[in-house]
């Protein structure tokens, strides 16, 4: 595959896979380095199409155009992992593609993903490969109830899973699936959910933030905190597991791995996003470089930023839920210190991330009420 050179120049054009927020951010982070953007996705008026200097509205499958697009670019990065791996191949003929679609074929399957977690030396909570219901009733006798039952593919936000609670169960589960192969997961119970953002250049160099801590609202992401509350030895494990995992993968860019915290202080490994992330939002202010400079900068060749925080803070999702009375009112979260960032997206609907918020204060739990009290403000009398 070719390979970059150590540091592109500012007349270099750096690509994108994907047109959504994550797209735009990388957008526009690269654009303030001082780079051309080309976006590809299939969707016109995309959020990340917005800021781009050039967008190949194209399918994914369309290899004539994925190829033209690599031609255009130094080098081309993804916003999101279900960009098919075949995409990426014929991509990287031409520029390089980072991650790589070798990194991509491991994360994008659930049940890979577990294998190669296990197989580095990195804990998860016990799994079972389902391929059918007689499999799936083995593996809840194996593993035991109450298990999370998920599709090996195209999961996010709570989508492709379903709680088990108990063995009769399984049946409707397995239809409720779509019958399709799929991982079980025992049950964990834990203190918390973290976060721990890594960006890794060409060399194997990382710069880290986190742990974040994270809290969801119907399985989607609503409030994510930094610093978390956990203790300082779960804080190291957290970023050593997140950093040997980068290497393992072999992950040039940013990537981001969900732990869960455990009642005796272990931290699971949830899941590996091999891209920017939502908690990681917060770094736009928070740090010196945000985790879409730092994925700029690994796909140019750039040295690494400083992604340590400056201090505590705390991010807000804005979802469509918001808009139930009509536009909000963004002076009043403004007013009340928070920065707001908003998607460029039509059509604003439950649960559909349109934008978030970021507060910086003086504590983590300062934050964390900053950010709440500027979201409940957009509709207030």
């Amino acid at each position: 595959m070719p390979i970059a050179n150590p540091a592109m120049p500012h007349t270099s054009t750096l690509g994108v896979f994907g047109g959504g927020q994550l797209g735009r951010m990388f957008c526009q982070a690269a654009s303030a380095l001082g780079y051309q953007t080309h976006v590809f996705a299939p969707e016109a008026g995309c959020p990340a199409s917005q800021v781009a200097d050039s967008h190949t509205q194209a399918d994914y499958h369309d290899f004539a155009e994925v190829e033209a697009f690599a031609r255009s670019v130094a080098a081309a990065t993804l916003e999101f992992e279900n960009v098919p791996v075949a995409t990426v191949e014929a991509a990287g003929r031409h520029c390089p593609v980072r991650p790589s679609g070798e990194a991509l074929f491991t994360v994008q399957n659930r049940g890979r993903e577990k294998r190669f977690l296990i197989g580095v030396g990195v804990e998860c909570a016990p799994f079972a490969m389902v391929r059918s219901n007689d499999e799936l009733q083995a593996a809840i006798a194996q593993i035991g109830a109450p298990a999370v039952l998920k599709t090996t593919q195209f999961g996010y936000d709570g989508k492709g899973q379903t709680m088990v609670r108990d063995a009769s169960q399984a049946s409707d589960a397995w239809a409720y699936l779509g019958r399709h192969k799929c991982v079980l997961e025992g049950f964990v119970s834990f203190r918390r959910e973290l976060s721990v953002v890594v960006a890794r250049d060409s060399q194997g160099a990382t710069s880290v933030c986190g742990p974040i801590e994270n809290e969801h609202a119907n399985h989607i992401l609503d409030l994510s905190v930094y610093p978390a509350s956990c203790s300082p030895a779960t804080a190291a494990e957290a970023r050593r597991v997140a950093v040997r995992v980068a290497h393992e993968l072999d992950v040039v860019g940013v990537m981001c791995v969900e732990f869960f915290e455990t009642e005796d202080g272990r931290v699971l490994v949830n899941e590996v996003a091999p891209r920017p992330h939502n908690s990681g939002h917060l770094t736009i202010e928070a740090s010196p470089a945000s985790q879409f400079e730092q994925q700029a900068r690994t796909l140019a060749g750039l040295p690494l930023g400083d992604f340590t925080p400056r201090g505590p803070a705390a991010m807000a999702n804005l979802l469509g839920d918001l808009w139930s009375e009509g536009e909000p009112n963004w002076d009043r979260a403004t007013a009340l210190g928070a920065t707001v960032h908003l998607y460029g997206k039509t059509n604003p609907k439950p649960g559909r991330k349109m934008g978030h918020l970021t507060v910086q204060a003086g504590s983590p739990e300062e934050a964390r009420t900053q950010a709440i009290a500027a979201r409940s403000s957009l509709h207030s009398a």
